[in-house]
């Protein structure tokens, strides 16, 4: 057996080198996959259902993809669309793939498949004791299902019945990124050790290479082993790069867990083949008892509105520290007495993140850190965002001229770049779950439906 697999990009409206991407499509392969989400950029796509890359950046990818794919007649897989895998993540694909078709004159059967969870079947399932929390989950109960948005991880499976009905571009919901490489070729019989690892290596594009990238890979799956190939010219591919990525995500990188199984990494080994390509042998794939969905949520907690200011005042650089807290004591105050008392100042968080002065270890920074200039971020949160909007303003106007005890008369703490310095920020959400559902069959939790473009 010989398959190849292109991954194109990293993420779909990443972009990705449209030579490198001709000379995949030059090596014939027989799938070209590609991802579209992530978790890594936060909960608000999943909170919201607005992707993180534009429209007009993934109808670039998309139109090359979709002319690819036409001229060498072979499925196309794009995994958790919309960023979030959502529903309307899909939808809002799918509007694009039929846009592309009618300008392009593309004829093509696609298959939606939908990973939105309702809430009454989440809540069955918490009933029956077969939501299961995975290392460090939050505590849940099952009315957070009715005031979150939560989507099912899929596996091969639902992908594959795509595939075998016919569908030759699949646009899924929220998936496993090494489950849209893996599909075919466990669907024509390939080893699953080799598949899993194949796809864990390309399921984010060039980032193995030499330098990473957004661009793509191409692999070559045989019967005992695999390689993988760079695409870009200049770039380069090592066993210690390749090797690498099985710890992008991951805490342990010999044993990473799939929906129907976990992938043992610990007997593989890497070689090189030539400045570009390694080839991969060795690993394992050990099936689980029973099948898991990991589950995905996200609700609204609150509006932010934020400011941001900068000081290069020794003075007043070392006295912040002791003048926020008395700060936070005057706005607690002031809220109560500009909002008579209808605006709770425990309901509006205030929050003072001081980069230069140990703000991005937020309190465990090993050593005190001495700046000569220091920015400050503000961030106002509450309820609405017309409360964290007004908060904001006497915020920003107090900030700027907190009182320093080494100065007579009034002085100038901060400066802001921007006026007005108040920014809405917007709707502020959180992950609300880090659980798997249980006993449950492999497409149970998805829905497909096809249509003929």
């Amino acid at each position: 057996m010989e398959l190849r697999i292109l991954a194109p990009t990293g993420a779909l409206g990443a972009g990705f080198d449209a030579d490198a991407f001709a000379r995949g499509i030059a090596a014939q392969p027989d799938v070209i996959a590609c991802d579209a989400g992530s978790t890594d950029s936060g909960p608000a796509a999943l909170g919201s259902g607005v992707p993180k890359l534009s429209q007009q950046a993934v109808t670039r990818d998309l139109r090359l993809l979709l002319k690819a794919r036409d001229r060498l007649g072979v499925p196309l897989i794009i995994g958790s669309c919309g960023t979030s895998g959502r529903d309307v993540g899909v939808d809002g694909v799918a509007s694009i793939v039929r846009g592309i078709a009618t300008e392009e004159n593309l004829h093509f059967k696609l298959g939606l498949i939908y990973s939105d969870q309702p809430a009454e079947r989440l809540q069955d399932l918490y009933d029956a004791d077969r939501i299961q929390p995975l290392e460090y989950a939050p505590a849940i109960d099952r009315e957070l299902f009715t005031r979150s948005h939560t989507v099912a991880m899929m596996g091969v499976e639902p992908i594959q019945r795509a595939l075998a009905d016919g569908c030759d571009v699949v646009l899924a919901g929220r998936a496993s990124d090494t489950a849209l490489f893996a599909a075919l070729p466990q669907l024509r019989g390939a080893d699953p050790g080799l598949t899993w690892h194949m796809a864990k290596t390309i399921e984010c594009g060039a980032a193995c290479a030499i330098p990473a990238s957004a661009n793509g890979l191409l692999v070559t799956l045989r019967d005992d082993h695999f390689e993988v190939t760079t695409l870009v010219e200049g770039t380069r591919l090592t066993p210690r790069s390749v090797a690498a990525h099985t710890l992008y995500e991951n805490a342990d990188p010999f044993h990473i867990a799939e929906p129907s199984g976990v992938l043992d990494t610990s007997e593989a080994t890497y070689e090189a083949v030539d400045e570009h390509t390694v080839r991969v042998r060795g690993a394992r794939y050990l099936p689980a008892d029973g099948y898991t969905n990991k589950l995905e949520g996200a609700e609204l907690v609150g509006y932010q509105t934020v400011i941001f200011g900068a000081v290069r005042d020794r003075i007043v650089i070392d006295a912040l520290p002791k003048l926020l807290p008395l700060a936070k004591q005057y706005f607690e105050a002031k809220i109560l007495d500009v909002f008579g008392g209808e605006v709770d100042p425990a309901s509006v968080d205030i929050d003072y993140r001081l980069y230069g002065a140990g703000a991005v270890l937020a309190g465990s920074e090993p050593e005190a850190l001495t700046p000569r200039e220091l920015g400050v971020l503000i961030t106002v949160t509450a309820g609405d965002q017309d409360t964290a909007h007004a908060v904001a303003t006497f915020v920003a106007h107090a900030s700027s001229h907190l009182p320093i005890a080494e100065y007579d008369g009034l002085v100038s703490t901060l400066a802001y770049p921007y006026s007005p310095p108040e920014m809405d920020r917007g709707p502020l959400y959180r992950f609300t779950l880090n659980h798997v559902a249980t006993g449950v069959t492999p497409t149970e939790l998805f829905r497909t439906v096809t249509e003929e473009l």
